[in-house]
């Protein structure tokens, strides 16, 4: 797993951004005052704690892969080869941890229901407001004919998410596995590539 789990239960415990998922750990623990320990012991026994930390980081922008880039400097041949391909991989994650979120949690969808509501009140205007009802059926055509539109384009954006979700996952296993290769040959540390703290949360 490229996340540091250390890192994940001090921001929960400390961070006012993940209260809520603190208030979890805390019904789970039955009582209010939490070791940064005992938040890792919850993780580890309710994975969907963790689910919840990922997905509010990816809603906020914050990346759950906490490696930082290789510096290949220093490398040679096979090494530096497999370095680069990590580095251009960790890019693509990050690009792409936002397929991660669930759709139906995204805020693409909650903007497609905001825009079929505004719709429905225009209709609903034109018609009673302005005294247009012998315009009634065209405009609800009309209204009937965006929501159309709006099943099309989120069915379209679902299943852009799952390819890339499906993309992500496969990446990440892969992208684990060549920096554990090179951690393993001594060629980096990948102890070094920790990102133990969130500039963010500074």
């Amino acid at each position: 797993m490229m996340m540091h789990m250390p890192r994940v239960a001090l921001e929960i415990k400390s961070v006012g951004l993940y209260d809520l998922i603190l208030q979890d750990v805390q019904k789970i623990m039955g009582k209010e005052r939490v070791k940064e320990i005992e938040v890792l012991n919850v993780i580890s026994e309710h994975p969907e704690i963790l689910e919840d930390y990922k997905q509010i980081n990816v809603e906020y922008n914050l990346s759950n892969i906490h490696i930082r880039d290789i510096d290949a400097e220093h490398l040679k041949n096979e090494d530096l080869l497999l370095a680069q391909k990590i580095n251009q991989n960790l890019a693509q994650l990050r690009e792409l941890e936002k397929y991660t979120l669930d759709f139906e949690q995204s805020s693409t969808l909650v903007i497609i229901f905001s825009i079929e509501f505004i719709v429905l009140f225009s209709v609903q205007y034109f018609i009673i407001l302005l005294n247009l009802k012998e315009w009634q059926w065209e405009l609800y055509s009309l209204f009937a004919t965006s929501i159309a539109f709006a099943w099309w384009y989120a069915k379209s954006v679902g299943q852009k998410y799952e390819r890339n979700n499906e993309t992500f996952q496969s990446l990440y296993t892969e992208t684990e596995a060549m920096i554990e290769q090179l951690d393993a040959t001594g060629a980096i540390s990948k102890a070094d590539l920790v990102i133990a703290d969130c500039d963010e949360h500074v």
